[in-house]
């Protein structure tokens, strides 16, 4: 078996960059430092490396409970430390009396400065306060020019990565039974709407799978698997436990609290 055939198609090009990184780390006795990676591309990474002995690996992006971090490849010689992960966060202020911001105004906005997502981690909003997490090889220019988000002007205050925020995810696992794996119908079921309903928003790309945009309601879905629609929440695959006696798939998902 290829290891290819571990993965999605779509997956093959971060699969050959990860094949290339534990090369590098294991010819040259180097370490390796990743953008900011999602939880899929954690798992692949870990899928991957494995329990290579010539090859470590370790993931961070601020806290124990981030989502998206950066990954440290390294020779089994040395030990990283949080300096490694070369991380900069900051206290967003703003004038909260007058306007809210939410997470997508604060990734247009550091996303118009013309940098890719993957330098920049979680953002973190609760009630009035927002914490950021950014790579520290950018911390000079997104200081110099983020200044605004939509109308609101906004100054950013370096705090050290102790002092960030925590937001621990909580799921509840349910069970659902299906027809397919396809997309739509698996949506359709988890958040009980018809698929009428469902294939409107993911043609309007408000539909996610592992955070990449998917368009196509025929997509496959299948154990391990992260959903998001937009205004209904996230929930992930975490097992296909087979058919029933009616032919239909019996899935347990979770669901974000």
């Amino acid at each position: 078996m290829s290891m290819y055939d571990h993965f999605r198609k779509e997956e093959r090009p971060f699969v050959d960059q990860v094949l290339e990184w534990k090369e590098l780390v294991k010819g040259r006795f180097v370490h390796k430092l990743t953008d900011f990676l999602d939880p899929r591309e954690q798992q692949i990474i870990t899928t991957i490396i494995g329990q290579d002995q010539e090859v470590r690996f370790s993931f961070f992006g601020g806290t124990e409970e981030t989502e998206r971090k950066r990954a440290f490849l390294f020779p089994p010689f040395l030990e990283p430390t949080v300096l490694d992960y070369q991380l900069s966060a900051y206290k967003v202020h703003y004038p909260q009396k007058f306007i809210q911001l939410t997470h997508p105004d604060l990734l247009g906005a550091m996303m118009a400065l013309g940098l890719k997502r993957d330098k920049f981690g979680d953002i973190y909003i609760q009630e009035e306060v927002i914490h950021i997490v950014i790579a520290s090889e950018i911390s000079s220019y997104v200081e110099a020019n983020l200044q605004n988000v939509g109308r609101a002007q906004i100054r950013l205050e370096a705090i050290s990565l102790e002092k960030l925020m925590t937001e621990k995810e909580e799921w509840f696992e349910k069970f659902i039974t299906a027809s397919s794996l396809r997309l739509d119908v698996i949506l359709s079921e988890i958040y009980q709407l018809s698929r009428s309903k469902i294939v409107p928003l993911i043609e309007a790309k408000k539909v996610k799978v592992n955070w990449k945009i998917i368009e196509q309601p025929s997509f496959q879905v299948q154990t391990g698997d992260y959903l998001s629609v937009r205004g209904l929440g996230r929930s992930k695959l975490i097992d296909v436990l087979g058919k029933t006696k009616k032919d239909k798939w019996r899935i347990e998902i979770g669901l974000r609290k």
